[in-house]
């Protein structure tokens, strides 16, 4: 059932209804919608009940579902969502980042594609389904390559091989991280030309800023949230949940890419325009050889507090703003 107050027809249109499953993660927006006067309930898709013949509330539904929610403990969370959002659409009810983009942040396969009918230049990438499979999508690769999940979020079951024996060994250990869906993907390492990758931040179709990430300290585990803030030399938490003090700069994995500017972020733009993300962050990688190669989607993007703290505008409050804008 959504929460108690959402009964047919006595909420005003412009509630914002806020679907997703990590409280740890809202607190930023949370700040964000009550600076800009937005009046916002959360909904947290973990279990419940949905009957059918209910009507829902007028409103604005946004979803933040993540593709990592199972290991959370929240493993029911990405069906209740397309449950809740089908529910919604067949009403007629306005979703940001609707059905159709959820299945967008459940799959790698899925970004991909869409992001190669685009003409934006993806990794080479093969997908096995089922682990039997992953030595024979493997055999074209040159060394090194990288395997990961298609489900996927905070570098779930990413590795990097430099021998295809290396590999087999993974495979038939009892190391092996089976993917949630069962698809892991084999794909082309893209050597940066620098120890970083860089993540556009989009709301509304349109640019807000960008970020960079460390990959020299970060490795694969880049979630920007202040909640995923590990220190990778120690193992700790950098910002605990709750924390409103920020990292010191050397501890810090993301900075804020002042002044970007490439032909690549309108690419993102109509991308995310034509695909209906309304929210998202998608990230890329500036090769030695001068391309840009474009390898994830987040549907679900969280923001930095060192980052806002000396962005140009709050990514948060530009997202407010836009939900205001269509209540």
């Amino acid at each position: 059932m959504p929460p108690d107050h959402l009964v047919d027809g006595r909420t005003p249109v412009t509630t914002v209804y806020a679907l997703h499953e990590n409280p740890e993660w809202f607190p930023p927006f949370a700040r964000a919608f009550e600076a800009e006067g937005v009046e916002v309930v959360e909904w947290l898709l973990t279990d419940g009940v949905l009957d059918l013949d209910s009507t829902p509330p007028e409103g604005i539904f946004w979803s933040r579902i993540s593709a990592s929610a199972h290991t959370r403990d929240h493993a029911l969370s990405k069906d209740y969502a397309r449950s809740v959002l089908s529910w919604l659409e067949a009403h007629g009810r306005r979703t940001v980042n609707g059905r159709r983009v959820l299945e967008l942040e459940m799959s790698k396969v899925d970004q991909l594609t869409a992001l190669r009918a685009a003409g934006i230049e993806t990794p080479r990438t093969v997908a096995a389904i089922g682990r039997e499979r992953i030595l024979e999508a493997a055999e074209g690769f040159a060394t090194p390559f990288i395997v990961k999940h298609n489900q996927g979020g905070k570098g779930l079951g990413v590795r990097k091989f430099d021998a295809h024996e290396d590999l087999a060994a993974y495979v038939g250990s009892p190391d092996f991280e089976e993917p949630q869906d069962g698809i892991t993907l084999v794909q082309e390492y893209i050597q940066a030309a620098e120890p970083f990758i860089t993540r556009a931040e989009i709301v509304g179709g349109t640019f807000v800023y960008a970020i960079t990430a460390d990959t020299a300290r970060g490795g694969f585990q880049l979630c920007p949230a202040d909640a995923c803030a590990i220190d990778p030399d120690t193992g700790r938490p950098i910002m605990p949940p709750g924390a409103t003090i920020a990292p010191e700069p050397g501890q810090q994995l993301f900075s804020l890419r002042e002044g970007f500017s490439h032909p690549v972020i309108a690419q993102f733009e109509e991308f995310a325009r034509r695909n209906h993300l309304e929210v998202c962050g998608i990230e890329f990688i500036e090769t030695a050889d001068g391309r840009v190669v474009t390898y994830d989607v987040n549907t679900n993007t969280n923001y930095n507090a060192v980052v806002e703290a000396v962005a140009p505008k709050s990514a948060p409050r530009e997202l407010a703003r836009y939900l205001k804008t269509l209540a």
